[in-house]
C-alpha cells in the first residue's frame, strides 16, 4: 500500500495527466519522456510534477486538444507511468527549452525548410514571397501539423483599434483542409493562400477609403516578421490594404517608413563617404499595465466597457510613500507574471524585465531591442495574452492610459535607434565611427535629429494623442505635451562645438562612485543624469520617446519617427548634392533648430512659456494634434517620401476623430448609467433607513441634475457633423462636464454608509497587497 507522501504524489501526477489531457499539448508527454530518460532524476516523480507546473504556460499560449487514440501519444503516456518513480526536479531545460518553439525561423524552421529543398537562410531574403512561396507554404503546413495547428490567419493591425479591440489586430480563421465531394478530406494550402488572402475592408475603420458597395480589402505576408503559432492557429504577419492599394491598416505606412529611412539613410552615408547596405529603425518597448482583481472589475461597468474609471472616490492611500515601486510582486500578481514570461518565450517574444510600478497594482514589463515591426507585432501579443492569462488568474488587465484618477497612469515607452544591417547603431558613436572610419558621421547623425524634432514636433505630438494621454500628459507622471529632446550638458556642449567648426569624436564622460563603504568597490556612472520629464531624451545610444500612451498600437510613433528622420537625411542629401559641404549643412541646422533643446525640468512651471516664446510645438489637446495631420504641411510630408498619400493621411485622421469622440461617449454614457442605476438607488436606500441623506451628501435632485447635463452635452456632440467640432465637444464633455458630475459622485461615495455602495471601490480595486486569498 502507498505511503501518504507517495499517495500525494501519485494524487499530484494524476491532475497533471488530467491536465495534459484536458488541454491537450501535442508532443508535450513526448517531450517529458524524453526529459526524464535524458537527466535520469532519483524522483522522476517529482521531476515530472515540476516539468508539468514549468510547462503548464504551454496552455496559455493555446494548443489543440492532441488525440489520445494517437500511437505516439499512448506510448509516451504508458513510458510516462513506468518511469515515475525516480529524481529530483531539474530546471536546466527552463525556458530554453521553451524559447521560440513556436516561431517559424532559425533552427525551428530548418527541419522543415530543408524538406523543401530550402534553408532558414531563404527567408531573410523577402523575395521568397514571389519565387519560393509554395516550397514555404508546405514547410509551415508540415510545422503547423507538428505542433498541432490546422489553421491558419492573416494576422494584421486594422486603424483605431488601441483600448478597445483585444490585441488591437484583425484574422480571419481558415482550415488548411478541403473538403472532397466524395466525403474526404483533403489538405488546401499552398503558396498563394499563405501570400494573400482577401476580407471586407468597409467594416473596418477606414476613414471613408472604403465603403458598403467598395468594399474590397486584402491581407499581404508582411516577410519581414516571422510567422508563429498559437494554439491551433498558424499566424501569418499581414498588412492590410484596399482594392485601390490604399493603406486602412497601422502596419503598411510603417513599412514603407522604413523603407524611405533606408533609402534616404543610404544615400547620405554614401555622400559622406560611408557604403551601407540598409538602415532600419530598432525599438524595445516598456509596457505598463494594471492588474486588478476580476471580482471587483465585474463591479465597475466603467473598467468593463472604457477601460477607465469615470468616478470613483479616492481611498486614504495612494502612491504617496513611494512604497510600490519595484516593490516585492504581490504573489498573486507574480504567478500571473510567470505565466505570462513563459507563454511570451514559447512565441519568441525576449521578455526580459518585470517590476512593479509607482501606482498600486500597476506593473512593467520589457523586452530586448529589435526591428521596430517585428517589436510592434510581439507588443500587440504582449497585451492580448496579458488581458487573457489575468483572467485565468481572476484578475483584469488594465491598459487604458488613466483608469484611476489620483495615481499615475501608464505608458508605453519607445526606446528607438537606427541600425545598419550589421547591427552598427548610428546613435552609437564609437560604433559608427568605427565602422565608418569618419569622425563627422555622428555629429551629423544627431543634427539630423535636432532638426526632425523641432520640424516635425507637431506629429510626434499627434502620434501620441490616444484618448487617454490627454488625461496624462504633463501631469508630473509623463512628460508635458511640448515636443523637445533632452541631451543632457555633456552632449550638447559637444554639438556646441560642431557649431562652430570642431570636427572630434564624441567621448562621453563617466564618473566614478563610492558608496562609502569600504567593502564595496567603486564604480562608474554616466556623467549625465536622467531626465525623466523629457518627451525625447537621448539615453545614450538611443531616444526615448516617453510620452507614448500604454494602450497604443506604436505603429503611427514609429512610422512619424522614421518619417521624420527620412525627410532629415534627404534634406541634408539634397544640399549636399548641391554643393555644399556636410558639416556646413549640419551645423546650419543646428543653428536652426537649437530651440528645441532642453535639458531642465519639463515639470517646471515656467517651461509652459519659455516652451511657447522659443516657438515649439506646445499643443495640449489631444485634438488639436489630430487635426496636424491634416495641414498641408504633413501631407506633404508622408505623400513626398511616399510614406502615404494624402488622402491615406486625411483618412487617418477621420479614423482618429472618430475614435476620440466614441471613446468619450461610450465613457459618459456609462457615467449616466452609473449614477441612475448604482447611485442614485443607493441614495434613496439610505434616506430610506435614515429618513435623510447623510450631511454633506448630495441628494437625489443633485445626481439627477448631473444626468441632465451629461446627455445635453451628449446629444450637442452627436448633433454636430464636422469631426473635429465634434471631437473638440466630446473634450469639453469629458473635461469639464464630466468632472463636474464626477465630483458630485464622488462626494456621495465618501458620505454614504459603505452598506449602500453597491460599484467597487478604489480600495477593493487597487489594493492586491492587502488580499492573498485566491479569489482576489
Amino acid at each position: 500500500m502507498p505511503s501518504p507522501a507517495g499517495l500525494a504524489k501519485s494524487q499530484t501526477m494524476t491532475s497533471h495527466t488530467e491536465y495534459l489531457v484536458q488541454q491537450g499539448v501535442p508532443g508535450l508527454l513526448n517531450d517529458l519522456v524524453e526529459s526524464i530518460v535524458a537527466a535520469k532524476p532519483t524522483d522522476a516523480l517529482s521531476y515530472a510534477c515540476k516539468y508539468l507546473d514549468n510547462k503548464r504556460n504551454m496552455q496559455l499560449v493555446g494548443h489543440n486538444m492532441f488525440d489520445l487514440t494517437n500511437t505516439n501519444s499512448q506510448g509516451a503516456l504508458k513510458t510516462l507511468n513506468t518511469l515515475v518513480g525516480m529524481g529530483s526536479p531539474s530546471s536546466s531545460r527552463f525556458p530554453t527549452s521553451v524559447y521560440g518553439k513556436h516561431v517559424f525561423k532559425g533552427v525551428v524552421a530548418e527541419e522543415f525548410l530543408r524538406a523543401q529543398g530550402l534553408t532558414s537562410a531563404d527567408l531573410d531574403d523577402p523575395s521568397w514571397t514571389k519565387t519560393k512561396a509554395d516550397q514555404v507554404a508546405a514547410a509551415v503546413l508540415e510545422w503547423g501539423k507538428a505542433n498541432g495547428a490546422d489553421v491558419f490567419t492573416h494576422w494584421f493591425q486594422p486603424l483605431g483599434g488601441a483600448g478597445l479591440r483585444p490585441g488591437a489586430t484583425g484574422q480571419v480563421h481558415n482550415s488548411v483542409y478541403c473538403f472532397n465531394r466524395d466525403g474526404s478530406m483533403g489538405v488546401d494550402f499552398d503558396g498563394k493562400a499563405l501570400v494573400k488572402g482577401e476580407t471586407d475592408g468597409s467594416s473596418y475603420p477606414n476613414g471613408g477609403l472604403r465603403a458598403t458597395h467598395t468594399a474590397g480589402g486584402y491581407t499581404i505576408i508582411d516577410p519581414s516578421s516571422p510567422i508563429f503559432i498559437r494554439g491551433d492557429t498558424v499566424h501569418i504577419p499581414a498588412c492590410f490594404v484596399t482594392w485601390h492599394g490604399h493603406s486602412i491598416d497601422e502596419k503598411t505606412p510603417l513599412l514603407r517608413a522604413q523603407q524611405a529611412l533606408s533609402k534616404e539613410g543610404i544615400r547620405l552615408m554614401k555622400l559622406l563617404g560611408w557604403d551601407i547596405k540598409g538602415l532600419q529603425a530598432n525599438i524595445g518597448l516598456e509596457q505598463e499595465f494594471f492588474l486588478v482583481p476580476r471580482e471587483a472589475y465585474y463591479k465597475r461597468p466603467d473598467l468593463q466597457l472604457t477601460g477607465r474609471t469615470v468616478l470613483g472616490y479616492f481611498p486614504p492611500r495612494g502612491q504617496e510613500l513611494c512604497d510600490h515601486y519595484m516593490g516585492a510582486f504581490n504573489q498573486l500578481a507574480l504567478e500571473c507574471m510567470k505565466d505570462i514570461q513563459n507563454a511570451l518565450y514559447a512565441i519568441g517574444i525576449p521578455m526580459r524585465t518585470r517590476h512593479r510600478e509607482v501606482a498600486p497594482n500597476q506593473y512593467e514589463c520589457a523586452p530586448l531591442f529589435g526591428v521596430a515591426q517585428t517589436q510592434i507585432d510581439q507588443n500587440l501579443m504582449v497585451m492580448q495574452l496579458i488581458e487573457e492569462i489575468a483572467a485565468q488568474h481572476n484578475l483584469a488587465a488594465l491598459f487604458q492610459e488613466k483608469p484611476f484618477s489620483g495615481i499615475n497612469g501608464s505608458g508605453k515607452h519607445n526606446n528607438w535607434s537606427l541600425g545598419d544591417p550589421n547591427g552598427i547603431n548610428l546613435f552609437n558613436p564609437k560604433q559608427v565611427t568605427a565602422a565608418s572610419g569618419k569622425t563627422e558621421i555622428f555629429p551629423i547623425v544627431m543634427s539630423a535629429v535636432v532638426r526632425a524634432v523641432d520640424k516635425h514636433g507637431d506629429m510626434m505630438r499627434m502620434a501620441i494623442a490616444s484618448p487617454g494621454n490627454d488625461f496624462r500628459l504633463g501631469a508630473c507622471e509623463a512628460p508635458p505635451a511640448i515636443m523637445s529632446t533632452y541631451l543632457g550638458e555633456d552632449m550638447t556642449s559637444y554639438l556646441e562645438e560642431f557649431k562652430k567648426g570642431t570636427v572630434k569624436p564624441y567621448e562621453p564622460k563617466v564618473k566614478t562612485m563610492s558608496c562609502g563603504v569600504d567593502m564595496i568597490g567603486d564604480f562608474t556612472v554616466p556623467a549625465e543624469d536622467r531626465n525623466r520629464t523629457s518627451p525625447f531624451p537621448y539615453g545614450g545610444n538611443r531616444f526615448e520617446f516617453r510620452a507614448v500612451g500604454s494602450s497604443q498600437n506604436v505603429s503611427l510613433v514609429n512610422t512619424v519617427l522614421c518619417t521624420m528622420m527620412a525627410d532629415s537625411f534627404k534634406a541634408f542629401a539634397d544640399e549636399i548634392e548641391g554643393g555644399a559641404t556636410a558639416t556646413t549643412v549640419a551645423a546650419k541646422a543646428l543653428d536652426a533648430h537649437w530651440r528645441c533643446i532642453f535639458n531642465g525640468n519639463g515639470y517646471g512651471e515656467s517651461w509652459p512659456a519659455e516652451a511657447t516664446s522659443r516657438g515649439l510645438w506646445k499643443i495640449d489637446s489631444g485634438v488639436e494634434a489630430i487635426a496636424c495631420l491634416e495641414n498641408t504641411k504633413n501631407t506633404q510630408l508622408f505623400d513626398t517620401l511616399k510614406v502615404m498619400s494624402t488622402p491615406e493621411t486625411l483618412a487617418r485622421a477621420e479614423v482618429m476623430f472618430n475614435q476620440y469622440t466614441g471613446t468619450v461617449e461610450m465613457e459618459a454614457k456609462c457615467m449616466i448609467d452609473m449614477i441612475r442605476q448604482h447611485i442614485v438607488p443607493s441614495v434613496k436606500k439610505s434616506i430610506a433607513r435614515a429618513g435623510a441623506p447623510p450631511t454633506g451628501c448630495p441628494g437625489v435632485a443633485d445626481l439627477e441634475s448631473c444626468v441632465a447635463k451629461l446627455e445635453a452635452s451628449l446629444h450637442h456632440v452627436e448633433s454636430e457633423g464636422n469631426l473635429k467640432a465634434k471631437a473638440a465637444l466630446a473634450r469639453v464633455l469629458r473635461l469639464e462636464t464630466m468632472d463636474e458630475c464626477r465630483k458630485v459622485c464622488d462626494a456621495v461615495e465618501a458620505r454614504l454608509p459603505a452598506e449602500f455602495w453597491t460599484l467597487a471601490t478604489y480600495k477593493e480595486l487597487l489594493f492586491l497587497d492587502s488580499n492573498q486569498s485566491a479569489k482576489c
